[in-house]
C-alpha cells in the first residue's frame, strides 16, 4: 500500500485503516507480516513509502518486486518458506492488478489464502469505452475469489475484522 499506488483509489482511506487495524492484530497475535514493495514506483521517493497510517517495523520482511506477481523473480517464496507459512492473508493495492495476480499465483504455489475483501482497492479503469469503477472492481474481484477452487486447499473473502489469523 505505497503513497504512489493509492493515489485515486476507490474508498483508500478506509482501505488503510482496515489495513492498519488487521496488521495491528496481526502483529499483536504474534502473525508475521510480510510486505511487499513495487519497486518501479520508485524507491526512495514518498511515492514508494507506505502510506499513512502503515508502518512496516524493522522486524518485517520486505520484498521487493517488479512485476504485478508477487512471486515473480522476487524473494517472497523463500521468505515465507522461512517463516513457515502455509496460509496468506492478502490486502494491498491495486486489485486489478498486483492484488488479483498475485493471490491467483498464491493459490497456484499451494498456499491457502485469504483475500481482505474490504483491504484493497483500486482506480477507475476504461475499456472498450465503457468505464469500471474501481468500487466495481473489487466487487468483481472479491466475487471472483471466493469461488476459487484447487484440491485440497481453501480460499476465502473476509472483512478485516472477520479474518481468522
Amino acid at each position: 500500500m505505497q503513497q504512489g499506488v493509492l493515489e485515486g483509489c476507490f474508498d483508500r482511506d478506509a482501505v488503510l485503516r482496515n489495513a492498519a487495524s488487521l496488521v495491528e492484530r496481526a502483529r499483536t497475535q504474534g502473525v508475521p507480516v510480510v510486505w511487499v514493495h513495487h519497486d518501479p514506483v520508485g524507491i526512495g521517493t514518498s511515492d514508494w513509502e507506505l502510506a499513512a497510517p502503515l508502518a512496516r517495523r524493522d522486524d518485517e520482511a520486505l520484498v521487493h518486486k517488479d512485476y504485478r506477481d508477487s512471486f515473480a523473480e522476487t524473494t517472497l517464496r523463500a521468505v515465507l518458506d522461512d517463516l513457515g507459512v502455509i496460509r496468506l492473508v492478502v490486502l494491498g493495492a491495486q486489485t486489478d492488478f498486483c492484488v488479483r495476480t498475485t493471490t491467483q499465483r498464491a493459490a497456484a504455489e499451494g498456499y491457502d489464502v485469504t483475500l481482505v475483501g474490504d483491504a484493497h482497492t483500486t482506480v477507475d479503469a476504461e475499456w472498450e469505452g465503457q468505464v469500471i469503477t474501481g468500487g466495481q472492481i473489487v466487487a468483481h474481484t472479491n466475487m471472483y475469489f471466493s469461488g476459487l477452487r484447487y484440491p485440497g486447499q481453501t480460499f476465502a473473502v473476509a472483512t478485516h475484522d472477520e479474518v481468522r489469523l
